[in-house]
């Protein structure tokens, strides 16, 4: 019974990837924007660089403290050491430092238009999925 529910699990995933993906295709192509790699390091120059990595650091920092909450039984953690909260925290913060930077700095100015509009399609969707528990095809 637990595979199945694993192997739904992974398939709705998969397709949450893919719907994601086909939108940032779509609206790229429609903004005349060209299409970012994923998990790559594009920075536009070297202020957004030393940004993009000290937002990392930070991050990294809270999850650390994060994990020594954890790990101490005695403390109630807090909702903002959450390691789930600090991850979106995260998310949205590069990306909105991306779209900021690109707003600024890059030669196509609706490049920060098609990032913000895949972040706010992203933010949807995953808070979408959760709230309704995989569209009820999942009691998680």
């Amino acid at each position: 019974m637990i595979n199945i529910e694993f192997g739904i699990l992974i398939l709705l995933l998969i397709m949450l990837v893919l719907v994601i993906s086909i939108f940032g295709f779509v609206i790229r192509k429609l903004l005349g924007v060209e299409r970012k790699k994923w998990f790559s390091y594009h920075h536009l120059n070297e202020r957004h660089r030393k940004l993009d990595w000290s937002l990392r650091l930070i991050t990294i920092l809270f999850l650390i403290s994060s994990y020594y909450m954890i790990d101490n039984n005695k403390i109630e953690i807090p909702w903002y050491f959450k390691t789930s909260f600090i991850i979106i925290v995260f998310l949205i913060a590069s990306e909105l430092l991306r779209a900021f930077m690109e707003w600024k700095y890059a030669e196509n100015k609706r490049d920060f238009v098609a990032t913000i509009a895949e972040m706010m399609f992203i933010i949807g969707i995953v808070f979408l999925t959760i709230t309704t528990d995989f569209f009820g095809l999942l009691n998680i």
